[in-house]
């Protein structure tokens, strides 16, 4: 059984990211603090990686922003990609299945809200390519 359940605060306004065949994607950091505190007094925080795909996607663009608190429910997946210096970079992330939104903050620009009805031309759903 592979499921996710977070609870943490948007680090960041999200963005949507159009990619071809007509996919919609947004990449966003939450913030979780941990139950306890550590050994200075203080409570760490992680920082989880989390992906979101469609019509969810368009939600969370349109009503989160950076201190959003949000529940997001998922699955861990993993992925590698091969970055600029040619070095092969691992990643593990959520990919959110389900959002509740429990307190929404405004975001800093309003033009990430908008989300366009047409995305732009194919060309450049080429540069925004991620592998599965």
């Amino acid at each position: 059984m592979n499921q996710v359940g977070l609870v943490g605060r948007f680090t960041k306004d999200p963005v949507l990211r159009y990619l071809s065949g007509n996919r919609v994607q947004t990449h966003f950091s939450l913030a979780i603090n941990r139950n306890f505190k550590n050994n200075q007094g203080e409570v760490d925080t992680d920082f989880v990686f989390c992906t979101a795909w469609g019509r969810l996607a368009e939600n969370i663009v349109k009503y989160c922003g950076k201190g959003s608190l949000i529940g997001a429910n998922g699955r861990i997946q993993t992925r590698s990609f091969v970055n600029e210096e040619s070095t092969k970079i691992f990643m593990t992330e959520v990919v959110v299945e389900d959002v509740r939104f429990y307190q929404l903050k405004q975001r800093d620009s309003d033009e990430a809200v908008t989300v366009p009805s047409q995305p732009p031309n194919e060309q450049e759903h080429l540069k925004d390519f991620v592998l599965p």
